[in-house]
């Protein structure tokens, strides 16, 4: 099945090409480069698209490994952040990362002790969180997903965003163990409690909580410092990110160590803050849209400049968040 492109989508598009580079020149203006996920990003060409520049950050940064408690680690530096916790049965991890930065990864896994991975679990089907899931299986990985994370990489979808069209995966890097309701995993007798949302970033989002280490991944339905990206291709919205922000929180407690999808490790505040930021542009966009201002309008009027100096300088900038929330109200 394939997924064609709206007029709107091929306009958010633009909108983000030329985001990426205005933030680039924007930054090097003030002596660094922009955010990308864990990493920093050198401007795009006119030949390269998000896609590109996302993985040609994943083949140069290096892999970062932060301790978090409880034997649970961080890795960040291949897109999408990922969690290991090591296990004399075999590593428990949360999403794959990229490919390309497969031996970095295995690198990282073996100064953690880590000989075998037993459980993969993905957040949901964006590549910069399943890419790596073909050579995590060669190493004896469980692929564990939410049921429409399956569909999504079983298929052809255009992301107009990213620039790219992906195709189905191999057969060896589709999950094959599906979470459609809350379900409890035992790591050398730490549970891990996996819980899918409604649609909010994607139709396929799933949380791991460690609930002895009280430390909780919650993929992209959380973005710590930067504003989100929204997959409307495939079922995700403004709402629904705002539904599982409060979800988040309710499923945490003060000294919980909080894991988003991109960004570093944050606390209930962060949570907090972040859900607070999603209501109140949701709103200004809201009023500018019924106020029948059409979205160019709605741009031009900056409804996120409030909140621009701290979540608006990462790939995802203030005009083409404001074009993805103006797509949901």
């Amino acid at each position: 099945m394939k997924r064609e492109m709206s007029t709107l989508g091929k306009a958010i598009a633009a909108a983000f090409l030329a985001v990426i580079a205005a933030a680039f020149l924007a930054a090097c203006s003030r002596g660094a480069p922009p955010a990308l996920a864990s990493g920093s990003t050198p401007p795009p060409s006119a030949q390269e698209t998000p896609y590109d520049v996302i993985n040609a950050a994943a083949a140069r940064d290096p892999i970062t490994v932060t301790p978090l408690r409880g034997g649970m680690n961080l890795l960040q530096g291949s897109g999408g952040n990922i969690g290991v916790l090591p296990s004399k049965d075999g590593a428990f991890m949360v999403d794959a990362g990229i490919a390309v930065s497969r031996q970095k990864l295995e690198s990282a896994l073996q100064k953690l002790g880590v000989s075998r991975i037993r459980y993969v679990v993905n957040t949901h089907w964006h590549w910069d969180h399943t890419d790596g899931n073909s050579w995590v299986h060669e190493h004896g990985a469980m692929l564990i997903a939410h049921p429409n994370t399956l569909r999504r990489l079983s298929e052809t979808i255009q992301v107009v965003e990213w620039g790219h069209t992906f195709t189905p995966v191999p057969a060896a890097a589709r999950p094959t163990v599906l979470v459609a309701s809350e379900k409890t995993f035992t790591v050398d007798g730490e549970p891990v409690l996996l819980r899918p949302y409604s649609p909010a970033h994607t139709d396929g989002d799933l949380s791991a909580d460690f609930t002895r280490a009280d430390v909780l991944f919650t993929g992209d339905t959380w973005w710590n410092g930067l504003y989100p990206f929204i997959d409307y291709e495939v079922g995700g919205s403004i709402d629904g990110m705002i539904q599982a922000a409060n979800q988040n929180i309710a499923m945490v407690g003060d000294g919980t160590i909080v894991v988003p999808g991109h960004g570093p490790a944050g606390r209930r505040a962060d949570l907090v803050e972040y859900r607070d930021m999603l209501v109140a542009i949701r709103e200004r966009v809201a009023d500018l849209k019924g106020s029948g201002l059409t979205v160019e309008q709605a741009i031009a009027a900056k409804p996120t400049q409030p909140f621009d100096a701290k979540w608006g300088q990462g790939v995802i900038g203030p005009d083409l968040f404001t074009t993805l929330v103006y797509r949901g109200v």
